[in-house]
């Protein structure tokens, strides 16, 4: 993980949290595991209240993607896209459904960060090596300073294609060696809310 040092004052960034996919659908795949929800949760809450304290923009993105009927978890049908029980309620500057992996494929995302003039990204949510790890890379071609927050990403185990396990934590691991310092900084939730006030 890429060590965090403040760095003297530039132009003011203005930044916005992500708040990706936290939705009650993943509570609905068989791959959904509660061990790993409270660490997350803590994580991800700190982060929120921090930004919310602090007015700055939070953003809501919801994944919407396959058959539109009530036994598809993330299809309006299910009812099932709606926050994660047990994250902290925020009012959310903007709200956005996507249908791919990267939040700013064809959400208008991009469009509303570029009208408020946004330039520094602030990443979380679910899941940390799909649809957190892609927006990363995504908004960091694009232009935009990235922050990811590996403690404030939730994914779950795997099995590799040689048929080893690979846990979460081994997941959010590899997720900051690859971004940090090519696609984004890593860190903490104190130290994404010490940059974010630069």
């Amino acid at each position: 993980m890429e060590t965090f040092i403040p760095t003297e004052k530039g132009p003011k960034m203005h930044s916005a949290l992500l708040v990706i996919d936290v939705q009650e659908s993943f509570r609905h795949r068989p791959f959904f595991d509660a061990r790993e929800l409270p660490a997350y949760l803590a994580a991800q809450n700190a982060l929120i209240a921090g930004w919310a304290g602090r007015g700055w923009p939070i953003v809501r993105v919801f994944h919407r993607s396959g058959p539109d009927t009530p036994d598809n978890p993330f299809s309006p049908a299910s009812g099932h896209i709606r926050p994660l029980q047990g994250l902290t309620g925020f009012e959310a500057a903007a709200t956005f459904t996507k249908t791919r992996h990267s939040a700013l494929v064809g959400s208008g995302l991009d469009v509303w960060l570029t009208q408020q003039g946004i330039n520094r990204l602030v990443v979380s949510g679910i899941r940390t090596e799909q649809c957190c790890e892609t927006t990363t890379r995504h908004a960091s071609d694009l232009g935009w300073q990235v922050d990811f927050v590996p403690e404030a990403t939730l994914t779950w185990d795997m099995v590799q294609p040689d048929g080893r396990p690979l846990t979460a934590a081994d997941i959010r691991a590899r997720t900051a060696t690859v971004l940090a310092g090519r696609f984004a900084t890593v860190c903490s939730v104190p130290q994404a809310l010490e940059r974010a006030a630069l």
